[in-house]
């Protein structure tokens, strides 16, 4: 029940309710800004600060996360070019193993083979020298032999010498 001031200034009753709902607002509302208004707009400003605060410190870690991102990428980069380097440089090693290997059986190779022929020329002289043994054996046994038959013993006994001594003088090489 609302009352208004009647024209001859006196009270009376308003039907309306919508506009003295309005006024009724209004006046709450002036109300609340007046005593709630400096609380609320503190409170607002306050949570308005710690937004901001938020925002700088998220803003500062996404900074800092691009850095750390910045530095891990360059430590994979790095770590990239650290492995290749060790793959070529195995590749390398391998290689060179590999040449030192193949060297090496080229030197054993060769020494093989030098071996074979020394064997072979030593196996030669001896087969050489025993035939050249036997020669000489069959030779002076024929000589003997002929010596005897045919010879006084003066002369055998210088012609024997003679062959002996030239026999002795040969040495085979």
């Amino acid at each position: 029940m609302q009352f208004l001031a009647l024209a001859h200034g006196g009270f009376g009753f308003n039907g309306n309710i919508f506009e003295t709902n309005i006024i009724n607002l209004a006046a709450v509302l002036a109300i609340v800004v007046s005593f709630v208004g400096n609380n609320l707009t503190a409170l607002l400003e306050d949570r308005k600060a710690t937004i901001l605060k938020n925002l700088q410190e998220a803003n500062q870690r996404a900074i800092e996360v691009q850095e750390k991102l910045n530095q891990a990428r360059a430590q994979l980069e790095l770590a990239k070019k650290k492995a290749q380097e060790i793959r070529e440089e195995g590749v390398l090693r391998a290689s060179q193993e590999l040449n030192n290997v193949i060297t090496q059986h080229e030197l054993r190779l060769a020494k093989l083979e030098e071996f074979k022929q020394e064997t072979l020329q030593f196996y030669q002289q001896k087969a050489f020298k025993q035939a050249y043994v036997y020669v000489i054996s069959k030779l002076i046994t024929c000589v003997r032999e002929r010596l005897n038959k045919g010879l006084d013993s003066t002369y055998h006994v210088v012609v024997n010498n003679f062959y002996v001594s030239r026999f002795t003088e040969y040495s085979p090489k």
